[in-house]
C-alpha cells in the first residue's frame, strides 16, 4: 500500500488491483532508467556507495551482504513507468474486486480469527470487517503477497533518478528490518515497489507501525496473521480512525436531492440529507441528527448511492484512488452483513479518450478539470459539476455523453 507516486501517501494502490488489471490485458510498457543524476555512475557503483552509507548508519556487514549480487530490474521500472490508467467504472471495478469468492473467504477468515479480531477492536477501535477488507484487497487474505525481490526492487527504484531519495529511504528501512530480525532475507519478497507482507506495508511503515501481536518476539507481517491484522489496525488508528462510528452506508435518493451538494468530503448533517429526500436502503428514514455525512454518487444520480462518514476519509488515506477507496469500504460493509448494492441504471462510462476530451474542453472553458489524462478523479468531477450547473443539467459531477455533446456544441 503506497500512497505517493508510486507511493500515493502512506500506502499504495492495492496489489490485487494490479493483478485484476493485468488479468484484463492491461500491461505495463517497457522503460529505461533515468540516470541523469548519476553522472555516469553504474548501478553496481551506486549500490556500493549506498552500502557504505548504510554501514555508517549502523547496518552490520552481515545484513549488508544481502545486497551482494543484486542486479538492476528492468521489470520493476516497466511497472513504475507503465502504471495503467484506471478506466473501469466503479461498478466494473467493484465487480472484479468484491467478488463472491473474496466475500466467502473474507467471512471465513473473520470466523477463523474471531478472537483476534475482537481483541484488536477492543484495543484499537477498528472493526474486523474493515481490516479484513484491506487484507482481502491487498493480498487476497495472504494468499498472494508478490514475488519481486524487495531489496532488488527498492535498489532499482533508488538508482532511478525520478524518486531516488524516496526509494533510498525505503531501501534503508528494508535493511533495518533485516538488521532487527523482523524478517529473514528469504521473506523479503513482495510487490514490485517493495511493499511487504499480508497488508502490503512499505518498509518504512513496517518499521513505524508493525506490531508483535502473537508475542513471539518478532513483528512478522509475512507469516503471522495476528501481527498483520493488528499492524493494519494500528496504522488505521494513526490515520485517524474513529472507534464506534460508521464509514459507509448505502442509501436511496429521491428526485429533489440537490445533486450539486454530492461529493466526497461535502459533509452536512444527516438531518439535512433526510430533508433533501435521502433515505436508508429499503426506504426507511435517516436519523434526523447532526452526524456528518457526504453523499457519494460514483456513477452519477442514476447509479448506486452511498452516505460516506468521516471514517471513509481513512480509506482515501490508505489509497487515494476513488474506485479503490469506495470498493474497500463497500467490501467492508458486505463483510459486516450489508446486502449487495443496488446498481441503478447509470449512463455508460465514457471511454478514456472521450473523458480526456471532456477534460480538455472543460479546461478551455475555465472549468478546472485537472490534466487531460482520461481519468475520473475528484478535480474532474468538480469541473464537470461546474459545467453541468452552467448548462442547467443535474449537477451530479458524473461526465456523460450528453455533457460531451453539449461541450462540443458550445
Amino acid at each position: 500500500m503506497l500512497n505517493r507516486s508510486p507511493f500515493p501517501r502512506p500506502l499504495r494502490r492495492g496489489l490485487c488491483i494490479a493483478v485484476a488489471l493485468l488479468a484484463g490485458g492491461i500491461l505495463p510498457t517497457l522503460a529505461h532508467a533515468d540516470t541523469a543524476c548519476r553522472g555516469g555512475q553504474s548501478f553496481s557503483a551506486f549500490l556500493a556507495a549506498f552500502r557504505q552509507e548504510a554501514g555508517r548508519k549502523g547496518i552490520s556487514e552481515r545484513t549488508l551482504k544481502n545486497l551482494d549480487g543484486l542486479t538492476f530490474d528492468e521489470k520493476v521500472l516497466s511497472r513504475d513507468r507503465g502504471q495503467p490508467t484506471l478506466s473501469l467504472s466503479f461498478l466494473q471495478f467493484a465487480d472484479r474486486l468484491v467478488s463472491k469468492s473474496r466475500l466467502q473467504r473474507g467471512r471465513a477468515m473473520l470466523e477463523r480469527h474471531r478472537a483476534t479480531f475482537a481483541k484488536i477492536e477492543r484495543e484499537y477501535g477498528v472493526p474486523g470487517p474493515v481490516i479484513a477488507a484491506f487484507w482481502g484487497l491487498e493480498t487476497d487474505y495472504g494468499a498472494y503477497m508478490g514475488d519481486f525481490s524487495s531489496l532488488r526492487s527498492l535498489a532499482s527504484l533508488a538508482y532511478d533518478c525520478r524518486r531516488s531519495e524516496l526509494f533510498s529511504d525505503e531501501l534503508m528501512a528494508a535493511l533495518t528490518l533485516l538488521e532487527r530480525g523482523d524478517l529473514a532475507p528469504a521473506e523479503m519478497h513482495g510487490a514490485w515497489a517493495g511493499e511487504l507482507g499480508q497488508v502490503q506495508f512499505t518498509p518504512s511503515n513496517y518499521l513505524k507501525f508493525a506490531v508483535d501481536y502473537d508475542g513471539d518476539g518478532r513483528r512478522d507481517l509475512v507469516g503471522s496473521v495476528p501481527d498483520a491484522l493488528a499492524s493494519a489496525a494500528k496504522f488505521l488508528l494513526h490515520l485517524g480512525w474513529r472507534a464506534n462510528e460508521p464509514w459507509l452506508e448505502e442509501v436511496e435518493v429521491g428526485p429533489k436531492v440537490p445533486w450539486e451538494h454530492a461529493g466526497r468530503k461535502r459533509y452536512k448533517p444527516r438531518a439535512e440529507w433526510a430533508a433533501d429526500g435521502v433515505k436508508r436502503r429499503g426506504g426507511s428514514a435517516l436519523p434526523a441528527d447532526n452526524a456528518l455525512a457526504a453523499l457519494v454518487l460514483p456513477m452519477g444520480r442514476a447509479g448506486p448511492a452511498f452516505l460516506a462518514y468521516p471514517n471513509f476519509d481513512i480509506y482515501w488515506e490508505w489509497n487515494n484512488s476513488s474506485n479503490y477507496s469506495l470498493a474497500a469500504a463497500y467490501l467492508a460493509t458486505r463483510l459486516a452483513g450489508a446486502p449487495p448494492m443496488q446498481r441503478g441504471d447509470p449512463a455508460a462510462m465514457l471511454s478514456s479518450a472521450e473523458l480526456a476530451e471532456v477534460q480538455k474542453r472543460l479546461n478551455a472553458r475555465g472549468w478546472d478539470a485537472g490534466p487531460a489524462d482520461g481519468r475520473l478523479g475528484q478535480k474532474t468531477r468538480d469541473g464537470v459539476r461546474e459545467a453541468q450547473l452552467a448548462f442547467g443539467m443535474p449537477a451530479d459531477g458524473y461526465p456523460t455523453r450528453d455533457l460531451l455533446d453539449r461541450l462540443r456544441r458550445n
